[in-house]
């Protein structure tokens, strides 16, 4: 499972904001058809997650669900998406010292926000561990890979974010 926050330079309506709500759909329809992508967060009637503001109005989450990290690794820099990364900096002002968290899932499970909130404190508080950790240092996870699953952020670096 993977987690990011981000927090905007102006609201989504913005001018500034309108190339990274124009690719959207497209970044998304790329994660959704990803190999070894399962699932991501998504508002009600919403077709992504930017309408979701639980850690205030500036901020927006992304939170998705990846079979392994090689998956989650592979759409983050091998897909368009690696464009809006580096564009990331015209979008969004840094947001903490972690803004990015990965964790195992047993298989089937969607994680919460709060579980999400909860990993990246985690992140914040330990540093990386088995328990929460980033793309830049992950962990394996414990016992066999194949029934479990990390998050993965569609919109985020895998460097260091967090949500």
């Amino acid at each position: 499972m993977r987690s990011h926050l981000a927090r905007l330079v102006a609201p989504l309506d913005d001018p500034r904001l309108a190339p990274f709500v124009e690719g959207l759909e497209h970044i998304n329809g790329q994660a959704d058809k990803a190999p070894g992508f399962v699932w991501r967060l998504v508002g009600e009637g919403s077709a992504d997650a930017t309408g979701l503001r639980p850690f205030g109005d500036d901020v927006i989450v992304n939170l998705t669900v990846w079979e392994t990290l090689d998956a989650l690794w592979d759409f983050t820099y091998r897909t368009d998406h690696l464009d809006y990364l580096r564009r990331r900096r015209d979008w969004f002002v840094r947001y903490g010292d972690a803004y990015t968290v990965a964790w195992w899932v047993p298989a089937g499970h969607r994680p919460s926000l709060d579980e999400a909130a909860a990993r990246l404190a985690l992140v914040r508080d330990n540093g990386p561990t088995p328990d929460a950790f980033t793309l830049r240092v992950p962990f394996p996870a414990a016992g066999d890979a194949s029934d479990r699953s990390p998050t993965g952020d569609p919109h985020s670096v895998p460097s260091e974010n967090a949500l």
